[in-house]
């Protein structure tokens, strides 16, 4: 079971809290940590729950440098099963096999959370990560989103 919360076009603060939150006027309605603990806790309670249920917790971006660490450290205390990396992904796809390598991080791949991958498809974009991967940079997408980024006199 993929544990996960809100949609991250309608309620991105739920499902994917970031430090720079969409630039559309969006105004995220709490800390983006409050949504990674309630995340990690709601893992926790449903697998002391049901230990059986194998479940893949996702939702830990916003930890960026220190998601391979909060995912070993939930895996080896039975809080979920599997960590999903999620928007990481489109960012920095080659993360968990860096991590399981003991290579150090690629930090300038590290997903920032800029919220791009939110930010396009709430403007009817394809979601991917815009700042970071020069696939979605080089885009003409790319130039929509920063039109849709500016602000709005």
């Amino acid at each position: 079971m993929n544990l996960t919360a809100g949609s991250p076009y309608y309620t991105p603060h739920v499902q994917r809290p970031a430090a720079f939150p969409p630039s559309d006027g969006y105004l995220p309605p709490e800390d983006p940590v409050a949504g990674v603990v309630r995340h990690l806790r709601a893992a926790r309670d449903l697998k002391a729950r049901f230990p059986g249920l194998l479940t893949v917790g996702s939702g830990l971006s916003y930890l960026q440098d220190y998601l391979p660490h909060v995912a070993q450290a939930v895996v080896r205390a039975g809080w979920m099963d599997f960590a999903g990396i999620g928007r990481m992904a489109l960012a920095y796809p080659d993360l968990p096999a860096d991590s399981l390598a003991g290579s150090p991080l690629t930090r300038k791949r590290v997903c920032r959370t800029f919220s791009d991958c939110t930010t396009a498809p709430r403007n009817s974009l394809v979601s991917g990560c815009y700042p970071l991967d020069p696939y979605y940079g080089a885009l003409p997408e790319a130039e929509v989103l920063r039109q849709a980024k500016k602000p709005r006199t």
